[in-house]
């Protein structure tokens, strides 16, 4: 792969996880599949970008819990809130879902119910709590950001597709470098912040034992909120005086 295919790859990456401008794709756009291992450095922008309206709002005065409200919005923004209607949208299938056919069928409507607004409710306040409590740096929102994506793309490898079409089907399959990329940034995590890592891949590896278990496998909706949870999973261990 040419160092023009994996530069467009990033690209499709930063169209696919965010509304933040990335230019046009010239030539044949890659597969989305074969774009997943860039997944993860999306965590970069995203991460940057929380972190700077976290800062721009404590330089300010703006107190802690409005501070990290502040930086929940802009993610919101940059990301197109994608993966709180991921969340939405799984909580609603997962608690309302009689098997799988009626999980999925509840995922796929576009209306939110009573089990989503309490998901994206309660996730959403323990974000902003732990991100105040924390009072994290520029390092916390980057490692966040980027092991919570590099979590969506572990599960994406480990689990089947619960259904044959959507966003996750085009990003199905295995990929040598996703997994390539998760090894390595999982080695980094175990050196730096070994707690936050062990507590995310079992964020992780509990929602995809409850998706397999529930409709058989992964779909956009599922990856979202890995990747929610995951995060938030992530600033709560932060916060803790025990655990971070």
């Amino acid at each position: 792969m040419s160092l023009r295919g994996r530069l467009a790859e990033v690209q499709l990456a930063v169209m696919m996880l965010t509304r933040l401008p990335a230019g046009r794709i010239t030539g044949d756009a890659p597969d989305l599949s074969a774009a997943r291992w860039a997944f993860p450095f999306v965590g970069l922008l995203i991460g940057g970008l929380t972190w700077a309206a976290h800062a721009a709002a404590t330089a300010v005065g703006l107190p802690p819990m409005v501070s990290a409200g502040v930086a929940l919005a802009v993610l919101a923004l940059a990301t197109g809130a994608l993966h709180f209607d991921g969340l939405a949208d799984y909580a609603d299938g997962i608690g309302g879902g009689r098997d799988k056919a009626h999980a999925l069928e509840i995922m796929r409507d576009s209306r939110v119910g009573s089990y989503g607004v309490l998901a994206m409710i309660l996730v959403s306040l323990l974000w902003v709590g732990s991100v105040a409590a924390a009072a994290p740096g520029f390092p916390e929102f980057l490692f966040a950001a980027v092991l919570s994506r590099a979590a969506m793309v572990m599960v994406q490898e480990a689990l089947p597709l619960a259904r044959n079409d959507g966003m996750a089907q085009l990003a199905s399959g295995r990929s040598n470098a996703a997994r390539g990329v998760v090894a390595v940034l999982a080695v980094a995590a175990l050196v730096v912040w070994p707690v936050q890592l062990v507590v995310c891949a079992a964020m992780a590896a509990l929602i995809a034992f409850q998706a397999k278990r529930k409709i058989g496998g992964q779909t956009g909706d599922v990856l979202g909120a890995v990747q929610f949870l995951t995060e938030t999973a992530i600033w709560i261990t932060f916060a803790s005086s025990l655990l971070g």
